[in-house]
């Protein structure tokens, strides 16, 4: 059984279509590259998944159960958690506090080894801090540890390495292994750093314009001509 599977999802505002006809599955444990230009649709694609927004089509499957439409909350309580692409804290408060309120709002107990990965970025003796007072890629690894701490089995990840330094994004990577080997989370990352893709995403998807353009392996979808015209433009650029 797929951990996640996506049916026919589409999403229109009014008139505009953001996506139509987007499916695929996530397998427990796997770990899925969604890829794109600007405009594609790939946030959004997330935030239809994660309950921030209905489906305008389609149907969304957590472990075979239809939660397509549910509320975010529900989602999450059902072990499917999301980050973001810009710092998505409780500012105003200490780090132990955002990470209680991520524990809290999952209400599926301690994840494994959440302490570990605390320590891991640095965060156990910050606890205390205000958390918009941290560095910025301090604040962009807790809102990856709070997705964490809700003790999801899929997590979603909306450009984990945005606005990170280029030394900073191996933290991506360290986080990812860390899900999937002591949490089991089966993962998803949208991402714009392609050589963080290639490193760790065995299988990626390209959207352009709204539909499922390629699906693939990082090393077949991305020599496609059509691929390299949609994202990466003309072939003397990708190198």
């Amino acid at each position: 059984m797929s951990e996640l599977r996506v049916e026919g999802l589409a999403k229109r505002f009014g008139g505009l279509r953001v996506f139509q006809d987007i499916s695929f599955s996530l397998e427990p444990g796997g770990l899925l590259g969604v890829i794109g230009p600007n405009g594609a649709g790939k946030t959004t694609l997330v935030n239809v998944i994660s309950g921030r927004q209905p489906p305008s089509a389609g149907k969304v499957f957590l472990n075979g159960r239809d939660i397509s439409g549910q509320p975010t909350h529900a989602i999450s309580r059902l072990g499917l958690s999301r980050s973001f692409q810009q710092t998505n804290t409780f500012k105003s408060v200490s780090v132990r506090e955002n990470i209680l309120r991520a524990i809290r709002f999952g209400q599926r107990g301690m994840p494994t080894g959440l302490e570990d990965l605390m320590d891991e970025f640095h965060l156990t003796e910050r606890l205390d801090e205000q958390s918009d007072k941290l560095p910025y890629g301090l604040q962009k690894m807790l809102g990856l540890v709070m997705a964490y701490a809700t003790s999801p089995s899929v997590l979603l990840l909306d450009e984990p390495a945005a606005g990170l330094e280029r030394v900073e994004r191996n933290h991506v990577d360290t986080f990812v292994a860390h899900a999937r080997s002591a949490g089991k989370c089966s993962v998803l990352i949208i991402e714009h750093d392609m050589d963080l893709i290639r490193r760790l995403c065995p299988r990626i998807l390209v959207l352009d314009a709204g539909v499922l353009l390629a699906d693939g392996s990082p090393a077949e979808v991305l020599a496609r001509p059509d691929v390299i015209a949609a994202y990466l433009g003309d072939s003397e650029e990708a190198h």
